[in-house]
């Protein structure tokens, strides 16, 4: 890793990452707005802290969309009724650290260390 990896993060992540969004804004109507759309989402739903998780996850949504292009199958097809619910089981799926594990912990130390030596 470089000095200036250390600073910004992973270039080659960063690049799977530009290459994968392209593929996905490359898509044919509808297909690019319901990639994006869900894109978007990913980016407040799932709070992925670990950039390779997050990188299997954005390959395989570009995936999924560039298949359901390909195979011309009607997007409700593929999220259903329900795109939230879609799109939260889609991102359940890939584990790894979210931010809220950070936030989870950081709450469990700061009560355990404001109760002291009382008892649970």
């Amino acid at each position: 890793m470089t000095w200036i990896e250390k600073l910004t993060g992973s270039l080659e992540q960063k690049r799977r990452y530009k290459q994968d969004r392209r593929r996905m804004e490359a898509l044919p109507a509808p297909y690019g707005a319901a990639a994006m759309a869900m894109h978007r989402y990913f980016m407040y739903y799932g709070g992925l802290t670990d950039g390779d998780t997050l990188l299997t996850m954005m390959g395989d949504l570009a995936d999924l969309w560039e298949r359901a292009a390909a195979d011309g199958t009607p997007v409700r097809d593929i999220v259903g009724s329900d795109p939230v619910e879609f799109a939260e089981t889609f991102a359940e799926s890939y584990t790894g650290t979210r931010w809220i594990d950070k936030e989870r912990a950081r709450l469990i130390r700061a009560m355990d260390e404001a109760a002291g030596g009382e008892p649970s």
